[in-house]
């Protein structure tokens, strides 16, 4: 079957950040060397910057039968094996040691938004929260079913809940969304107030980014998953204008050039 460009992405008509229509087309990616690489999906990633705001972002988003295909594999990151456990649980100790300093104790229900291989969640439930996890993919929700943990397939958009959670968790999730603004929006509805809301993704604005972009090394260009790269000032501006005080800056164990973010919901 011949798949076309548009008719496996979805045409961006203006920035999904500001809405801006001022956009300019910066480089190309090739995904064909990506893990979830399908002949199927086209291997052309068309990455543009919107000179309002400059944010940085794919031409396009997947439509639901390119991201069936996407999502029918995983990355050996979404799931775990048993050689992985103890490295896995003990760097996800310290992600969570970081949102309790900020939370002020362990209390109340961690929602993980694109869990992968579950290690975040069921770490957080050893250190005593009530955990809820959302995934769109079905085999790692009927994993975590199975170990009796709440899981659902579900995206933070179209979940719904009478619980607020104490923490939200994105972690690595945010570059993967088609419309962040709303994810943000739904993450701060679900919060309780002074909830915390943890993230990680890619820093284009670190050095390390630069130099990799200017070596052509830099494998974030290639990301087949990926639609947006965020710096950290724009970030922070784009949590300050969802309701969120950004409280730590740290730098992720978990994937290369890649910040964590810690924000706090605005108790007004």
């Amino acid at each position: 079957m011949d798949h076309t460009f548009e008719s496996a992405r979805i045409r961006y008509q203006e920035c999904p950040i500001c809405t801006s229509k001022d956009l300019a087309r910066i480089r190309d990616g090739d995904c064909r060397h990506h893990a979830l690489y399908n002949p199927t999906i086209p291997s052309l990633i068309r990455w543009l910057q919107c000179s309002s705001c400059e944010h940085v972002f794919t031409d396009g988003y997947f439509s639901e039968p390119a991201l069936a295909t996407i999502f029918s594999q995983s990355h050996l990151s979404q799931t775990l094996e048993p050689q992985d456990w103890h490295f896995r649980r003990a760097q996800s100790a310290r992600m969570i040691e970081k949102v309790v300093s900020v939370l002020g104790g362990v209390h109340g229900k961690w929602l993980d938004v694109g869990f992968g291989n579950g290690c975040l969640l069921t770490t957080a439930k050893e250190f005593g929260f009530d955990v809820c996890g959302l995934d769109p993919r079905i085999q790692a929700v009927d994993s975590l079913r199975e170990s009796g943990l709440e899981a659902h397939a579900l995206t933070i958009d179209a979940f719904e809940s009478d619980d607020t959670f104490s923490v939200v968790s994105m972690a690595d999730v945010l570059e993967h969304m088609p419309f962040p603004r709303t994810a943000l929006r739904k993450a701060h509805r679900l919060l309780e107030p002074s909830g915390v809301l943890f993230l990680s993704m890619p820093n284009r604005d670190a050095p390390i980014w630069k130099q990799s972009t200017a070596a052509n090394w830099n494998p974030f260009w290639n990301e087949i998953e990926h639609y947006h790269n965020f710096g950290r000032e724009q970030l922070y501006s784009l949590l300050e204008q969802h309701g969120f005080e950004p409280a730590v800056y740290g730098i992720s164990e978990r994937y290369y050039m890649c910040m964590e973010v810690i924000a706090v919901k605005n108790s007004q």
